[in-house]
């Protein structure tokens, strides 16, 4: 079950890769209102990032750097007594990474054997989550995808990228018993992600703009789509579980397990903004998985863990956050 004590992450020194991504801001967030010492692994500086913003990078250790340092994660590890770690970082547009795979495959997998290896000799590490996806599992027949029958066999840059990920992360935790918990979420959506070619964002944008949103695809591509404040719940819980020795290596689906249509989100999103705008179908989309949705119920009985956010209230409270945010930049 999950672990309810309120002053678990008091003092705890944790680390964060990808931590001015969107989902970054908002876990480093939350550890810091749980009273953590949080570090980050900061490699660019964003400025509207949600984690500039909401000020709450003023309040973490800041180690500049890339993943593909081994020195460098190396060296934060060590001199910030690191017990636990949230490794987020990644490439993560499909598209740009079939534009250009080899910076994927350098963030993507070296980054991660690196990250581990320096783990690998940290006598102070506890727990230690690694952001997988359900692009690790690749484009399969039987839906939904499950931990224990669905293999990874990511095609494509990204999905190859995250397979590999995946699998490198199980082969630390099995070979050198260290405290690996992976996380295989579905589309993460929120306030706070400015890659704008990304389907939520990037139509709040046009509405907010008066512009036609744009659909890359034909719009029958189905997904997940997982609001942001659960997916940090999710990981907060897998990594408590991590506590617990047998649980080292397991992976875990985690979505609301509401598959739905591109389409369906893009119209969901103009009824929410009261819009009479049409969405634009470009039936562009190449080299994309077109369905793919994840069973939970691992994560539902051995984390006891359960995504608390429709759709319709996780997309109204990302619309308030973008036009808020336009309205001040």
């Amino acid at each position: 079950m999950q672990i309810k004590n309120t002053d678990y992450w008091k003092d705890k020194n944790v680390f964060v890769t990808g931590a001015t991504g969107i989902l970054g801001s908002w876990l480093v967030k939350k550890l810091l209102e749980d009273k953590a010492n949080v570090t980050i692994l900061k490699r660019d500086h964003f400025a509207n990032s949600e984690l500039e913003l909401s000020g709450a990078i003023k309040k973490a250790n800041v180690v500049h750097g890339s993943l593909e340092d081994y020195w460098t994660v190396e060296r934060a590890l060590n001199e910030y007594e690191i017990d636990t770690c949230f490794h987020l970082a990644a490439k993560a547009i499909v598209q740009t990474s079939n534009r250009s795979p080899l910076p994927t495959f350098e963030a993507n997998v070296r980054g991660t054997w690196n990250l581990l290896e320096a783990l690998r000799t940290n006598k102070l590490i506890k727990r230690i989550i690694i952001a997988s996806s359900d692009k690790a599992y690749g484009d399969q027949k039987n839906l939904p995808y499950k931990e224990n029958s669905s293999p990874l066999i990511g095609l494509h840059p990204y999905d190859a990228s995250k397979s590999c990920c995946d699998l490198i992360s199980q082969a630390y935790a099995h070979t050198y018993k260290m405290p690996i918990g992976i996380a295989r979420c579905g589309n993460i959506y929120g306030g706070g992600d400015l890659n704008f070619n990304r389907i939520v964002p990037g139509t709040i944008k046009s509405i907010l703009n008066n512009e036609q949103p744009i659909i890359r695809s034909d719009g029958t591509y189905v997904r997940d789509y997982f609001y942001v404040e659960d997916a940090v719940d999710a990981f907060l819980a897998l990594a408590k579980a991590l506590d617990k020795r047998q649980l080292w290596g397991e992976a875990f689906n985690f979505s609301p397990e509401n598959p739905i249509a591109v389409i369906e989100v893009v119209n969901k999103i103009l009824k929410i903004s009261n819009s009479k705008l049409k969405s634009k179908i470009l039936a562009e989309a190449t080299n994309e998985i077109k369905k793919q949705y994840l069973d939970c119920s691992k994560a539902h009985k051995m984390l006891g863990w359960k995504a608390k956010t429709n759709l319709g209230d996780g997309l109204r409270k990302t619309f308030n956050w973008y036009k808020e945010f336009f309205r001040q930049n």
